[in-house]
């Protein structure tokens, strides 16, 4: 797989990532392409210099958005969901998790992974069919994200679900007709957000395993918001609800300002 762009190149570098080659576009000479060179240095991977035309040859499709560099990887590799709740147990957290029930654009996928990165989620479910996978496309519109997060790429959603019940994980999912707004829960607890396909929302059986759907008010004309955009206001809700658990549990006094 070939990942290109400054930003993610960056993350890949400074992540766990197996890189096999860093592909150096050789006019570029700013202080960030030798930031690249000694990182590569630093973990031995082995530097190319080309010139225009071989550059651009190599990294077909992704020209646009190289920026002059590119590294070739192993394909993706996607994590478990034990894996995920074991670092919720490493970090000494209640498990946060983002589960996408068919997202199909890799701009939303790629949005979807570094909001849930940034907000400190655990990690990141997709299902195997009828949805985007981890692409260089998605690890370009992560932003690098996809080197920092886990992300596990499972079978069914509606098994992983039941499995995630049993651990103690609230299943809030959302929907435009639903009567509970998303900020009347308390995400305080272990959870899983859902967020739907673009069009269809969230499927008849995966709903049917929520412990709460909710709803994200919309005023305008347009009755639905893009999927990334409703994933980063949950995500976020879940950091706001958490937050003011833990400033309430330390001092009890700011309760009232709450």
């Amino acid at each position: 797989m070939i990942i290109v762009g400054r930003k993610p190149v960056l993350e890949a570098l400074r992540a766990n990532v197996h890189i096999k080659k860093l592909i150096l576009l050789r006019t570029s000479t700013s202080k960030l392409m030798s930031d690249f060179r000694s990182l590569a240095s630093a973990r031995g991977i082995p530097v190319s210099e080309v010139n225009h035309d071989e550059f651009y040859a190599f990294i077909g499709n992704e020209s646009k958005r190289a920026q002059g560099v590119a590294i070739v990887v192993e394909a993706f590799h996607y994590a478990t969901v034990d894996a995920i709740l074991q670092r919720a147990r490493e970090r000494d957290e209640k498990p946060f998790i983002l589960v996408l029930d068919e997202i199909e654009d890799p701009q939303n996928l790629g949005a979807l992974i570094r909001t849930a990165e940034c907000a400190g989620a655990h990690g990141v479910v997709i299902p195997k069919h009828h949805a985007a996978s981890v692409t260089p496309t998605v690890v370009k519109a992560s932003a690098g994200a996809s080197a920092h997060i886990l992300i596990a790429r499972v079978t069914n959603i509606v098994q992983t679900l039941e499995e995630l019940k049993k651990y103690g994980v609230w299943i809030v999912g959302t929907a435009v007709e639903s009567q509970t707004l998303y900020t009347a829960i308390d995400y305080s607890e272990a959870v899983a957000l859902i967020i739907g396909n673009e069009g269809r929302g969230m499927r008849r059986l995966v709903r049917e395993h929520c412990d709460f759907v909710v709803r994200i008010p919309v005023f305008g004309r347009v009755q639905s918001l893009n999927a990334s955009v409703a994933g980063a206001l949950l995500l976020y809700e879940v950091v706001r609800s958490r937050h003011r658990a833990t400033r309430t549990e330390n001092d009890p006094q700011i309760h009232s300002f709450l």
